[in-house]
């Protein structure tokens, strides 16, 4: 798939089949996740992959009660975590840089690429990002020092998702200044 067809063609599924996602192929969408450019090449992001069906009730207690992928994560055969080392990104020697948080854009780089990726080899995603944290954490025993930044279900689309409009490039794009 071309990238163009796949920036543009990805959306956010919330129906899924119960067909299974063969491990060959999370390796190959977690393969694109990997590669994703990070802080100092760092690769502060880590990939929990949730099948167990209490693991993913856990995870969908700590979502917040009215996200509308609730059904998703309950629908879908896979849940993959993505999970960021809190202290690597924007950090030199052992201090922050700066309080931006990289380890967020770190993770979230690596989120769209698997989410590309997924796309381009016919499998559906939604970013989850409503959810308590701590509790996601708890629920997949991640260890201090690291937090879960977002999940998504993967699976089979069960039907096509809708292209949202999109702003006009003239809104958005700016010269020398805003």
């Amino acid at each position: 798939m071309e990238i163009f067809d796949a920036i543009k063609g990805r959306r956010s599924v919330r129906k899924y089949k119960a067909d299974a996602v063969s491990d060959a192929l999370l390796a190959e969408v977690i393969d694109a996740a990997r590669w994703a450019p990070s802080w100092a090449n760092l690769q502060c992001a880590r990939y929990v992959i949730v099948k167990d069906k209490a693991a993913k009730e856990k995870l969908l207690a700590a979502m917040t009660p009215k996200n509308p992928a609730r059904d998703a994560v309950t629908a879908a055969p896979v849940i993959v975590a993505f999970v960021g080392k809190i202290d690597a990104s924007g950090y030199k020697s052992g201090q922050p840089v700066d309080d931006k948080g990289w380890y967020m854009f770190d993770v979230g780089l690596a989120v769209e690429n698997f989410c590309l990726a997924a796309h381009a080899k016919g499998l559906g995603t939604v970013i989850v990002g409503a959810f308590d944290y701590k509790a996601a954490g708890q629920a997949l025993n991640v260890p201090q020092g690291y937090q879960v930044v977002a999940f998504t279900p993967l699976g089979y689309p069960d039907g096509e998702a809708k292209a949202p409009a999109r702003k006009e490039i003239a809104e958005l794009m700016f010269k020398d200044r805003m």
